[in-house]
């Protein structure tokens, strides 16, 4: 018999004849009226897990992983306010239950929603059928997809941004400043990186008396998937961490997790600071549907567990509190199983997703109006800039572009900030954020610890609590140790919620080649493939000063308005690029382009009009291939150089337009042959022209360090020669 089943008719059997466990008598705290309604909690989540197999193996489901063993969650919940925010690990049915009682709703309605959700049903009220994930808006869950606790460092996120909206108001205030953040996950999930740099990061703010109310809780039961977790691991791990507050009880008892949760709530609540609440609990049925606990632990231990069932304890207390007699527990939890097999029969009937187009249809996040900012005046201007003001109109470097610019919409944007390593009090590796720390202050240019995970978790929570954050990843190099907080965390929100949870954010990275004595391939990187094929990301990608400062700016309305997720690669050997052809020319300074000229998601720029040849490129190659330019226009070659500048989505349309007029195509690629831009390019202009086409990219190597700087990646010297031989022009 499957052990779900097993589990049900023990329970039946053993409350029909009050073969109850052993355990403390009911606390003071929980009223007869809140135990019974906790267990309609638990009652609903076990019922709902129970369906969920039945309907997966009548091919109307399609996901079984369940909550049965951690119903205790649902006092968790009641321990909390409505409006806390909470990040909830994938066995946390019954918190969201009792979170639906609090806000008012009926059993029945909640169950349907959930149903909807495991039916994969275009109805299902969070995801619309894109998942099944625990998740609502009018609850204040954001929804969850995540297995190895990749949502603790959005957690921290969105506990400072609870935080600081105290000091400094959010631009679109989501939770209430006396509000605190949850988030839950299994005893599994403490050991891998992600949980560890979390957990850290808010021990880290707290010891600098950050304001940081979030509750961390910690649902153990002792194994993950089929391996154990030590003995005694966890409360040695959880318990002494520096700038945490340890608190634990006995999941399996109503009374014991309610007044311990509540008790830790309140001591975030009124001190502002992180804690821990470790639950140790039970994992009933094993880890998902196909998944059989006797195939890889003693059956003895499997019986043992699930003798020690959560609703079995929860019917002793209720009997001894007096809120209901066994006899009538039976008869409630009968009652739930035969309503939620009703409700899951029309579940199963609802329509889902058709097609691709609708699938995709919450990819993006919908527009937004953006808080009424006064413009600052020109005072305000002269003020915060001081004596950078006056050097606004002569030709400048990229680098204090970008920062003049980020200076400008700091000013113009209250709610926007800064963050990352090195970013405030020494402005940068490069110096991009130079005096912006200074101007603005430690809170809203913030420098972070070295954990880039926690960087784009801080960015995720502050975007998600109404703030605008621009964090810094200092190297490309660097993004790859914290490539899921945008994969699988940041990109995928909106997506699974329907728009009605968003994340926008601006994040500035420094990347790409060509510095001549710097660092190898961990301060040279030129692979963008991991960025590029993240559905809905929005990559910018400047190559001179100018452009860089009104790219940044529209950035920043995308982010702000559109509540799009957006990467900005700065190619590090342009920061302090002055000259295009010879010492002192000068040629590839800028002036500052005025307050609010921004460059449009998807205009490209376009330097000459000849029609033999057109260069597509961006970044370092646009600089190289414009140096090329005068010899190969004196060789006889008519050439235009066009700037992508967006490199996701790719503008194809101005490309196309660019282009039409060109026999030959030439694509200049600073990133590898194998996943670079001109893979996509190739097939657009393959697909889309009748142009010759040819291309100059990065060989598939790392960068190396010393003078070899350059010799794996594009120059002058190899476009010039890519160029001749696409038009068979000799040398």
């Amino acid at each position: 018999m499957d052990r779900a089943e097993i589990v049900h008719e023990n329970f039946r059997r053993r409350v029909a004849a009050e073969d109850l466990p052993a355990g403390a008598d009911p606390a003071a705290g929980l009223s007869p009226a809140a135990l019974r309604g906790l267990f309609d909690a638990q009652v609903l989540s076990r019922a709902l897990d129970r369906t969920s197999r039945a309907m997966q193996k009548a091919r109307q489901g399609f996901y079984t992983i369940g909550s049965s063993g951690h119903e205790g969650m649902a006092a968790v919940a009641h321990a909390l306010r409505a409006d806390d925010i909470a990040f909830l690990h994938y066995r946390d049915a019954a918190f969201q239950i009792a979170r639906g009682q609090q806000a008012g709703m009926a059993l029945d309605e909640i169950a349907r929603d959930m149903l909807l959700s495991f039916a994969c049903a275009a109805e299902d009220p969070i995801s619309g059928g894109r998942h099944k994930v625990l998740g609502s808006r009018p609850l204040m869950i954001p929804p969850q997809t995540s297995t190895i606790a990749s949502h603790l460092p959005k957690a921290v996120g969105a506990a400072y941004g609870i935080g600081l909206s105290r000091r400094r108001a959010p631009g679109w205030p989501l939770v209430p400043d006396t509000a605190i953040a949850m988030c839950s996950f299994g005893d599994a999930s403490v050991n891998h990186s992600t949980a560890q740099g979390a957990l850290n990061t808010a021990g880290w703010a707290a010891i600098q008396s950050v304001p940081l109310p979030l509750l961390f809780v910690c649902e153990d039961n002792g194994i993950g998937i089929s391996t154990p977790t030590p003995k005694g691991w966890i409360a040695a791990s959880l318990s002494a961490r520096p700038g945490l507050r340890y608190f634990t009880a006995n999941g399996l008892d109503l009374c014991e997790t309610a007044a311990r949760a509540a008790e830790a709530a309140d001591w975030v609540r009124r001190t502002r600071k992180p804690a821990i609440l470790h639950l140790t609990m039970v994992r009933l049925y094993g880890h998902a549907g196909a998944d059989l606990p006797t195939t890889y632990l003693p059956q003895a231990q499997v019986e043992r567990e699930e003798a020690d069932d959560p609703l079995l304890h929860s019917v002793r207390l209720l009997q001894g509190a007096g809120a209901l007699a066994p006899s009538e527990a039976l008869a409630r939890y009968d009652e739930v199983t035969t309503e939620v097999a009703a409700l899951s029969g029309r579940a199963a009937q609802a329509p889902s997703l058709g097609d691709a187009g609708a699938v995709a249809a919450s990819l993006l996040p919908p527009r937004r109006a953006a808080p009424d900012h006064a413009a600052p005046s020109a005072e305000a201007r002269a003020a915060c800039f001081a004596g950078d003001l006056k050097g606004q109109n002569s030709p400048q470097p990229m680098s204090r572009l970008i920062n003049w610019a980020l200076t400008d919409l700091m000013l113009a944007h209250p709610e926007t900030l800064v963050m990352g390593e090195d970013v405030g009090r020494k402005g940068g590796v490069y110096g991009v954020t130079q005096k912006l720390q200074a101007r603005f202050g430690a809170d809203r240019v913030i420098d972070t610890l070295l954990d880039e995970q926690s960087i784009l978790g801080l960015a995720i929570g502050l975007g998600q609590t109404g703030f605008t954050p621009i964090p810094e990843i200092q190297f490309l190099a660097y993004l790859h140790n914290a490539e899921d907080q945008l994969r699988g965390e940041a990109a995928t929100l909106s997506f699974f919620s329907q728009g009605q949870f968003t994340n926008p954010m601006v994040l500035r990275i420094a990347g790409l080649g060509y510095q001549k004595g710097f660092g190898g391939h961990f301060h040279n990187d030129n692979s963008l493939a991991v960025l590029r094929d993240i559905p809905g990301l929005v990559i910018a990608c400047p190559s001179v000063g100018d452009d860089a400062a009104r790219m940044l700016r529209e950035c920043v309305r995308l982010a702000r308005e559109e509540q799009r997720v957006v990467v900005f690669v700065e190619p590090i050997a342009l920061y302090p690029m002055r000259d295009l052809h010879s010492p002192g020319d000068g040629g590839w300074m800028r002036a500052y382009p005025e307050p609010g000229a921004r460059i449009a998601l998807g205009e490209i720029g376009v330097t000459g009009t000849g029609r033999d040849l057109a260069i597509v490129t961006y970044g370092n190659g646009h600089y190289l291939s414009r140096q090329a330019l005068p010899e190969l226009e004196a060789a006889g070659i008519a050439t235009r150089v066009i700037d992508l500048r967006w490199l996701a989505p790719l503008p194809e349309a101005a490309l196309l337009e660019a282009v039409a007029d060109c026999a030959h195509i030439l694509i200049v690629d600073e990133c590898r042959r194998t996943g670079g831009q001109a893979e996509g390019l190739m097939a657009l202009f393959a697909e889309q022209t009748d142009a010759r086409l040819a291309r100059d990219t990065a060989t598939d190597c790392f960068i190396a360090t010393g003078r070899a700087y350059a010799a794996t990646l594009p120059s002058r010297e190899s476009i010039l020669a890519a160029a001749r031989a696409l038009l068979g022009r000799p040398a």
